[in-house]
Formats: structure tokens, C-alpha cells, sequence
């Protein structure tokens, strides 16, 4: 029997959801940065050292859709999530080279159902990914829209 999914009054204000771990390849970056961001310190190690970044590192917007499949892998696959309306914050602190281990956590910092739609609550999330030095890699912050469990109250339906 499969587990009940995570519902807006499961996000409990400082609850948390680990991350990862996610060990990071070479040829994982270059391939994303081949499609999406073709960069020279994305594409070859010669290129990523003669660079502030000091090696083969990920795009942000590849570190970014890591974190985003460990989001999935953690709790939005298990859960009600209806999407989200947008990203607050998206800071990369540090580069993310290859062979590099990211782990992780999103924190709950605030729940509050919708006005416009009772059965539906947001959840603000802060997350950081850290590599395996524990260096803060990523911070974000977001809010995700997830149906709530009971909406008796409001007379709709769950």
C-alpha cells in the first residue's frame, strides 16, 4: 500500500526535507553545458582552470536543476504540489565542480492558506545545497502551492 502523500499540513514551520546526495560528473556537466550553456569552463577542465571558477564546473542553471530533481526526489513526487509561482532567491555561492558531492535540505520557514483558493495552502521553502567540504554551493527560496488535506471548512473538496 503507498504512503499517503504530503499535503499543505505537512509542511510544518521548521520541519525540513533532506537533499542528495548527488555526486556530480564530468561528463554530466559538460553535456548540460553542450545544450544549455555553452560557456568554455562548462565545456573543458583547461578552460574551467584558467577561470575564477578553478576547474570543470557546473552551470548555475545546471546546479539549479540538480537541486530541482532532488526537491523531486525528496518530498514533491510524495506530495499534492499543484507548482509554484516563482523563485524568491537563487544565489550560487560556490562553484560546483566535477566530482564534487552536493547534500542538501529545504527548511519549511511559513505556511498560509490561499485566499483566492481555500483548498489550496503556499509553503515557503528555504533551501541550501552544500558540497561534500559542507561549502554552501546554492541558496534559494521559494513558495510551492499544495492542495490541502481537508477543506470541510471551506466546503470544497479535497
Amino acid at each position: 500500500m503507498p504512503s499517503p502523500k504530503l499535503h499543505f499540513e505537512d509542511f510544518r514551520v521548521g520541519s525540513a526535507f533532506e537533499l542528495g546526495p548527488k555526486t556530480v560528473s564530468a561528463s554530466e556537466i559538460i553535456e548540460f553545458a553542450q545544450e544549455f550553456d555553452p560557456q568554455p569552463m562548462h565545456l573543458s577542465e583547461e578552460a574551467g582552470k584558467a577561470s575564477i571558477l578553478g576547474g570543470l564546473s557546473a552551470s548555475g542553471w545546471h546546479t539549479s536543476s540538480m537541486f530541482m530533481r532532488m526537491m523531486i526526489n525528496s518530498y514533491l513526487l510524495d506530495s499534492v504540489s499543484e507548482g509554484a509561482p516563482g523563485i524568491d532567491l537563487m544565489e550560487w555561492k560556490k562553484p560546483v565542480l566535477a566530482g564534487d558531492t552536493l547534500k542538501g535540505r529545504s527548511t519549511v520557514e511559513g505556511a498560509r492558506p490561499m485566499r483566492s483558493r481555500p483548498h489550496i495552502g503556499i509553503v515557503t521553502l528555504n533551501h541550501e545545497l552544500e558540497n561534500q567540504r559542507g561549502e554552501i554551493v546554492l541558496r534559494s527560496r521559494n513558495s510551492i502551492m499544495f492542495r490541502r488535506r481537508d477543506t470541510s471548512e471551506t466546503g470544497d473538496a479535497a
